[in-house]
């Protein structure tokens, strides 16, 4: 009997969920709010695979069903789970449940380190070293205290002269929920100063902030005081790669997106990311997406206008 009270609870907060980001997010796309760590996303039908870089950040979803693939793995989540990412992380996100009828309709919600720190400290969580295997990204089942936090959060958009003092109280609140999960000893390493989580996550930002420059692995890993070889074993368990990998899937995700997006040539677009040789650019842009960047970028072109008319 608790058992179905408590899913049926769960249920009715997702149903809360879904009507206060339909009204939010009234039409298709990406629909920044007054709350700003808060997105709220709607669509009416599966989307093409879409690249970004994942900022440490919390996504659920309230209708339908997304995946998110980091390297060669890949992680499904829907209303029964939700995704938490720990670090800045190239994902290849792509909506694979929706309809006019039942919409995907999710939020993502963005967090910072220090509220990581903080929490862990009132909450005196020691913790150990985080599982071996351990990755920055990770889908967990949501608890109805977090579910219930998350609709007050929603609720709060429509009160947006409250947001400024009660928004910051309710993001802490869940974040404290997300903590008391599974991911709670992982995303405490996270935010401790000195940790290799941390020293990994520091690494991190300094490739994304000059991913277009060369990239000299010994040097960034004693700028977080790391040896070279535990660097790069730390570094492929958090992210699933190795930091030049990391590097250079940055730079084509970036590249691809200027294509498609701002209609630079190929050349060019390689010389901004950072390539000095369009040809090399061209080989390792084909290794990664199957084809020539413009064969590419054309038929990727074509798929979106087709799913938009």
């Amino acid at each position: 009997m608790e058992e179905t009270n408590e899913s049926e609870s769960m249920e009715n907060r997702l149903r809360q969920m879904a009507l206060l980001i339909r009204r939010h997010a009234p039409t298709s796309g990406t629909h920044p709010t007054a709350v700003p760590t808060l997105a709220l996303m709607h669509a009416a039908e599966p989307s093409e695979p879409l690249e970004s870089v994942y900022k440490p950040s919390i996504c659920v979803v309230a209708q339908g069903a997304k995946t998110a693939t980091l390297a060669d793995e890949t992680y499904r989540y829907d209303p029964s789970t939700y995704l938490v990412t720990s670090v800045e992380l190239p994902i290849l996100g792509r909506i694979v449940e929706a309809s006019p009828e039942i919409p995907y309709l999710s939020l993502k919600l963005s967090f910072d380190a220090d509220v990581i720190l903080d929490l862990a400290k009132e909450m005196n969580r020691q913790g150990g070293q985080p599982p071996e295997g351990g990755r920055g990204i990770s889908v967990n089942r949501p608890s109805p205290a977090l579910l219930e936090a998350l609709v007050r959060l929603l609720q709060l958009l429509d009160s947006p002269g409250d947001i400024p003092i009660l928004a910051p109280l309710l993001v802490r609140e869940i974040l404290y929920r997300v903590m008391q999960g599974n991911q709670s000893t992982l995303l405490h390493h996270f935010g401790v100063t000195g940790s290799q989580a941390h020293n990994i996550s520091e690494a991190i930002r300094l490739i994304n902030r000059q991913y277009d420059r060369p990239l000299a692995v010994d040097r960034l890993a004693e700028s977080v005081n790391m040896s070279t070889s535990a660097f790069h074993k730390h570094f492929k368990r958090v992210t699933a790669m190795s930091p030049l990998q990391y590097q250079k899937t940055v730079r084509l995700q970036e590249a691809r997106r200027l294509i498609l997006t701002e209609t630079v040539q190929v050349s060019d677009a390689a010389f901004r990311v950072g390539y000095e040789s369009p040809s090399q650019f061209s080989r390792e842009y084909a290794r990664m997406y199957g084809q020539p960047p413009t064969r590419d970028v054309r038929e990727l072109r074509g798929s979106l206008e087709g799913t938009h008319a």
